[in-house]
């Protein structure tokens, strides 16, 4: 089991981050696939706040902002990455 499980009491998470070279991470979840910026001056991935989210996230993951910011938070505290609630923060994908 991997450090994401036990951190939730042993239960996979919902959600996988893959982190890329152009500032970039790659969140993939049960629909699909979206990007965040995760800026490496200061290592920081932008999130909207979950107002703003149900307008810009892919359809499939609209509810599940608590599950993200929950595991969001979890990966950037075991990768020395700050998250930011950013009412700017893009989501990019496709429909």
């Amino acid at each position: 089991m991997g450090w994401l499980g036990k951190l939730f009491g042993g239960k996979q998470g919902i959600f996988r981050f893959s982190p890329r070279w152009k500032e970039m991470i790659i969140v993939t979840g049960p629909g699909g696939h979206f990007t965040l910026d995760y800026w490496m001056g200061i290592p920081t991935i932008c999130l909207p706040p979950e107002e703003r989210w149900r307008d810009v996230a892919p359809h499939w993951a609209v509810d599940l902002w608590p599950e993200l910011r929950a595991e969001l938070k979890a990966w950037c505290q075991a990768n020395n990455t700050k998250l930011e609630i950013d009412p700017k923060a893009a989501v990019y994908h496709s429909t």
